[in-house]
Protein backbone atom coordinates (compact mmCIF):
# COMPACT_ATOMS: atom_id res chain seq x y z
CA UNK A 1 0.00 0.00 0.00
CA UNK A 2 1.13 3.49 -1.04
CA UNK A 3 -0.36 7.06 0.07
CA UNK A 4 -0.62 10.20 -1.35
CA UNK A 5 -1.43 12.88 0.89
CA UNK A 6 -1.58 16.23 -0.65
CA UNK A 7 -3.59 19.75 1.20
CA UNK A 8 -6.65 21.31 0.25
CA UNK A 9 -5.83 25.18 -0.90
CA UNK A 10 -8.53 28.08 -1.32
CA UNK A 11 -10.56 27.49 1.62
CA UNK A 12 -11.63 30.79 2.66
CA UNK A 13 -11.87 31.90 6.63
CA UNK A 14 -14.62 30.32 8.15
CA UNK A 15 -17.80 32.12 9.71
CA UNK A 16 -19.96 30.61 12.14
CA UNK A 17 -22.84 29.02 10.23
CA UNK A 18 -20.81 28.43 6.96
CA UNK A 19 -21.25 24.78 4.80
CA UNK A 20 -17.83 23.51 5.50
CA UNK A 21 -18.59 20.41 2.99
CA UNK A 22 -19.62 22.92 0.94
CA UNK A 23 -16.49 24.77 0.89
CA UNK A 24 -14.16 21.86 0.56
CA UNK A 25 -16.33 20.64 -2.19
CA UNK A 26 -15.58 23.71 -3.85
CA UNK A 27 -11.77 23.89 -2.96
CA UNK A 28 -11.18 20.68 -4.08
CA UNK A 29 -13.99 19.19 -6.87
CA UNK A 30 -11.66 16.11 -7.41
CA UNK A 31 -12.48 14.10 -4.47
CA UNK A 32 -12.69 10.23 -5.97
CA UNK A 33 -14.23 7.48 -3.69
CA UNK A 34 -12.20 5.92 -0.66
CA UNK A 35 -10.25 9.10 -0.11
CA UNK A 36 -9.96 10.30 3.52
CA UNK A 37 -10.98 14.04 4.12
CA UNK A 38 -8.81 15.63 7.40
CA UNK A 39 -10.34 18.85 8.87
CA UNK A 40 -9.27 20.64 10.82
CA UNK A 41 -10.44 21.39 14.58
CA UNK A 42 -10.04 24.89 14.02
CA UNK A 43 -12.48 25.19 11.25
CA UNK A 44 -15.10 23.22 12.20
CA UNK A 45 -15.34 24.69 15.70
CA UNK A 46 -15.78 28.31 13.51
CA UNK A 47 -18.30 26.74 11.57
CA UNK A 48 -20.45 25.16 14.32
CA UNK A 49 -19.87 28.41 16.31
CA UNK A 50 -17.70 26.41 19.12
CA UNK A 51 -16.13 29.69 20.23
CA UNK A 52 -16.10 32.22 23.07
CA UNK A 53 -15.19 35.53 24.07
CA UNK A 54 -12.35 36.38 26.48
CA UNK A 55 -10.50 39.50 27.79
CA UNK A 56 -7.96 40.01 25.17
CA UNK A 57 -6.32 42.44 27.95
CA UNK A 58 -6.36 39.58 30.56
CA UNK A 59 -3.30 37.00 29.27
CA UNK A 60 -5.25 34.80 32.02
CA UNK A 61 -8.44 35.53 30.67
CA UNK A 62 -8.70 31.85 29.27
CA UNK A 63 -8.37 30.25 32.19
CA UNK A 64 -11.81 30.52 33.53
CA UNK A 65 -13.16 28.91 30.53
CA UNK A 66 -10.49 25.94 30.48
CA UNK A 67 -11.87 25.15 33.76
CA UNK A 68 -15.75 25.25 32.53
CA UNK A 69 -14.92 22.83 29.89
CA UNK A 70 -13.20 20.42 32.35
CA UNK A 71 -14.36 17.52 33.87
CA UNK A 72 -11.43 17.17 35.71
CA UNK A 73 -8.12 18.48 36.51
CA UNK A 74 -5.50 16.01 36.03
CA UNK A 75 -2.43 18.09 36.92
CA UNK A 76 -1.31 22.28 37.25
CA UNK A 77 2.35 23.00 36.91
CA UNK A 78 2.07 27.17 36.97
CA UNK A 79 0.13 27.99 33.74
CA UNK A 80 -0.06 24.42 32.34
CA UNK A 81 -2.96 22.75 32.99
CA UNK A 82 -3.95 19.15 31.57
CA UNK A 83 -7.44 18.26 32.28
CA UNK A 84 -10.34 15.91 31.08
CA UNK A 85 -12.82 17.70 29.04
CA UNK A 86 -16.43 16.31 28.39
CA UNK A 87 -15.61 14.59 25.76
CA UNK A 88 -13.28 11.85 27.89
CA UNK A 89 -10.01 13.26 26.40
CA UNK A 90 -7.08 14.23 28.31
CA UNK A 91 -5.00 17.10 26.77
CA UNK A 92 -3.74 20.72 27.72
CA UNK A 93 -6.14 23.32 28.27
CA UNK A 94 -9.49 21.50 28.10
CA UNK A 95 -8.45 21.69 24.09
CA UNK A 96 -9.35 25.62 24.49
CA UNK A 97 -7.26 27.50 21.95
CA UNK A 98 -6.32 31.08 20.80
CA UNK A 99 -4.44 30.68 17.80
CA UNK A 100 -6.33 31.30 14.49
CA UNK A 101 -8.88 33.03 16.09
CA UNK A 102 -9.43 36.61 16.10
CA UNK A 103 -8.15 38.82 19.16
CA UNK A 104 -11.14 38.66 21.97
CA UNK A 105 -12.24 35.06 21.09
CA UNK A 106 -11.60 31.41 21.99
CA UNK A 107 -11.89 28.29 20.03
CA UNK A 108 -13.08 25.50 21.63
CA UNK A 109 -13.56 21.57 21.11
CA UNK A 110 -16.64 21.16 19.17
CA UNK A 111 -19.39 19.42 20.96
CA UNK A 112 -19.64 16.07 19.21
CA UNK A 113 -16.70 15.99 16.84
CA UNK A 114 -18.09 12.12 15.78
CA UNK A 115 -21.14 14.21 14.55
CA UNK A 116 -19.24 16.77 12.99
CA UNK A 117 -17.53 14.49 10.59
CA UNK A 118 -20.71 12.56 9.62
CA UNK A 119 -22.26 16.02 8.65
CA UNK A 120 -18.85 16.77 6.54
CA UNK A 121 -18.97 13.52 4.87
CA UNK A 122 -22.79 13.27 4.09
CA UNK A 123 -22.30 17.22 2.96
CA UNK A 124 -19.35 15.98 0.45
CA UNK A 125 -21.40 13.18 -0.51
CA UNK A 126 -24.33 14.98 -1.73
CA UNK A 127 -22.29 17.58 -3.56
CA UNK A 128 -19.86 15.15 -5.74
CA UNK A 129 -21.31 12.04 -5.29
CA UNK A 130 -18.22 10.51 -3.49
CA UNK A 131 -18.16 7.97 -0.65
CA UNK A 132 -15.18 9.45 1.33
CA UNK A 133 -14.10 8.49 4.79
CA UNK A 134 -13.42 12.11 7.04
CA UNK A 135 -11.01 12.82 9.88
CA UNK A 136 -11.52 15.97 12.31
CA UNK A 137 -7.97 16.59 13.83
CA UNK A 138 -6.63 18.34 16.33
CA UNK A 139 -3.35 19.31 17.94
CA UNK A 140 -2.41 16.98 21.01
CA UNK A 141 0.84 17.03 23.22
CA UNK A 142 1.84 13.60 24.33
CA UNK A 143 2.51 11.94 28.45
CA UNK A 144 6.26 11.38 28.30
CA UNK A 145 6.70 12.31 25.16
CA UNK A 146 7.93 15.85 23.82
CA UNK A 147 6.52 17.79 20.76
CA UNK A 148 3.22 17.54 19.53
CA UNK A 149 1.54 15.58 16.40
CA UNK A 150 -2.14 15.54 15.30
CA UNK A 151 -4.71 13.40 16.45
CA UNK A 152 -8.15 12.24 15.60
CA UNK A 153 -11.33 13.82 17.82
CA UNK A 154 -14.22 12.45 15.17
CA UNK A 155 -14.15 10.47 12.72
CA UNK A 156 -16.63 8.86 9.91
CA UNK A 157 -16.91 6.47 7.21
CA UNK A 158 -13.36 4.92 8.79
CA UNK A 159 -12.55 2.96 11.06
CA UNK A 160 -10.89 4.54 14.16
CA UNK A 161 -9.07 1.47 15.06
CA UNK A 162 -7.94 -1.24 13.23
CA UNK A 163 -7.68 -4.71 15.32
CA UNK A 164 -5.36 -7.25 14.22
CA UNK A 165 -5.39 -9.56 16.70
CA UNK A 166 -5.68 -13.29 15.56
CA UNK A 167 -3.63 -12.54 12.51
CA UNK A 168 -0.09 -13.47 11.75
CA UNK A 169 2.75 -11.34 11.93
CA UNK A 170 6.07 -11.40 9.42
CA UNK A 171 7.38 -14.20 11.35
CA UNK A 172 3.95 -16.29 11.65
CA UNK A 173 3.33 -15.34 15.38
CA UNK A 174 -0.21 -14.54 15.97
CA UNK A 175 -0.66 -11.15 17.09
CA UNK A 176 -2.64 -10.92 20.64
CA UNK A 177 -2.72 -7.45 21.57
CA UNK A 178 -2.36 -5.65 18.85
CA UNK A 179 -4.70 -2.47 17.58
CA UNK A 180 -3.48 0.30 15.19
CA UNK A 181 -5.21 3.48 15.87
CA UNK A 182 -5.11 4.28 12.13
CA UNK A 183 -7.76 7.59 12.17
CA UNK A 184 -4.51 8.71 14.40
CA UNK A 185 -1.85 8.01 12.33
CA UNK A 186 -3.55 9.96 9.33
CA UNK A 187 -4.28 12.83 11.33
CA UNK A 188 -0.44 13.14 11.72
CA UNK A 189 0.25 12.77 8.30
CA UNK A 190 -2.23 15.03 7.02
CA UNK A 191 -0.64 17.65 9.14
CA UNK A 192 2.44 17.55 7.30
CA UNK A 193 1.01 18.84 4.57
CA UNK A 194 -1.24 21.32 6.25
CA UNK A 195 0.99 22.89 9.14
CA UNK A 196 0.34 24.68 12.23
CA UNK A 197 0.63 28.38 10.43
CA UNK A 198 0.02 27.84 6.50
CA UNK A 199 -3.93 28.51 7.30
CA UNK A 200 -4.46 25.01 4.98
CA UNK A 201 -7.13 23.87 7.32
CA UNK A 202 -8.08 20.20 5.04
CA UNK A 203 -6.13 17.67 3.46
CA UNK A 204 -6.74 14.38 1.55
CA UNK A 205 -4.85 11.18 2.06
CA UNK A 206 -5.57 8.91 -1.00
CA UNK A 207 -4.51 4.91 -1.24
CA UNK A 208 -5.79 4.14 2.63
CA UNK A 209 -6.55 0.66 2.40
CA UNK A 210 -10.32 0.07 1.82
CA UNK A 211 -10.66 -2.28 4.66
CA UNK A 212 -10.16 0.61 6.90
CA UNK A 213 -13.26 2.16 5.58
CA UNK A 214 -16.59 1.66 7.13
CA UNK A 215 -18.27 2.57 10.49
CA UNK A 216 -15.98 4.37 12.93
CA UNK A 217 -16.28 6.64 15.33
CA UNK A 218 -13.58 8.18 18.04
CA UNK A 219 -15.59 8.23 20.69
CA UNK A 220 -16.59 4.67 21.16
CA UNK A 221 -13.39 3.13 19.69
CA UNK A 222 -10.56 5.28 20.98
CA UNK A 223 -11.42 6.75 24.36
CA UNK A 224 -10.02 4.62 27.10
CA UNK A 225 -13.07 3.78 29.94
CA UNK A 226 -11.73 4.66 33.63
CA UNK A 227 -11.87 1.20 34.23
CA UNK A 228 -9.24 -0.21 31.76
CA UNK A 229 -6.93 2.77 32.47
CA UNK A 230 -4.32 2.31 34.45
CA UNK A 231 -3.07 5.72 35.11
CA UNK A 232 -6.76 6.98 37.28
Amino acid sequence: MSLEVFPIHGIPEVRRGDDLAGLIASAEPDLRDGDVVVVTQKVVSKAEGAMALIDPDDPRGHKALVEDESVRIVRRRGELLISETKHGFVCANAGVDLSNVDEGWAALLPVDSDRSARRIRDGLRAALAVEVGVIVSDTFGRPWRRGLTDVAIGCAGIQAVVDLRGTEDSRGRILQVTEVCVVDELAGAADLVMGKATGVAAAVIRGVDPGWLGQGNVHDEIVRSPREDLFR
